[in-house]
């Protein structure tokens, strides 16, 4: 260390032995200006809330495709496990019903026709997927 003072407003780094004013993230002299952190507290709650509110959103949209899909399927599981003895037609209205034993069929008799418990009416589309119409 030399014996050569340095006045205190002076930014000498001592083991550089350079003026390093410049190179500091902060003033460094009275006459700067103030350095005030910002408050980003606010900034970060909302943007989280709103964050929070989308993926929010799109769960419950996903949650209500899935829970639909999953319908979807267990119909066409019921009619494809389902007793019939014709090929039924893309676009025309079938019923399914069931028995007392559990047992399904599919027919083209409507509901209002017979006394059989109904399940439901569907249509087949030209996926080959059964879509429920009633």
């Amino acid at each position: 260390m030399n014996d050569t003072k340095i006045p205190d407003q002076v930014v000498f780094d001592v083991a550089t032995q350079k003026y390093d004013s410049s190179l500091k993230p902060y003033a460094t002299n009275v006459g700067a200006p103030v350095i005030t952190t910002t408050d980003t507290v606010a900034w970060k709650n909302r943007s989280i809330n709103k964050l929070n509110h989308k993926v929010q959103t799109r769960y419950q949209e996903i949650k209500a495709q899935y829970d639909q899909l999953i319908q979807e399927f267990e119909y066409n599981n019921l009619i494809y496990n389902a007793k019939f003895s014709f090929e039924p037609i893309i676009g025309d209205s079938y019923h399914l019903y069931i028995r007392a034993n559990d047992e399904t069929f599919l027919s083209l008799i409507a509901p209002e026709q017979c006394n059989f418990k109904s399940l439901g009416s569907f249509r087949l589309n030209s996926d080959q997927i059964w879509e429920k119409i009633v």
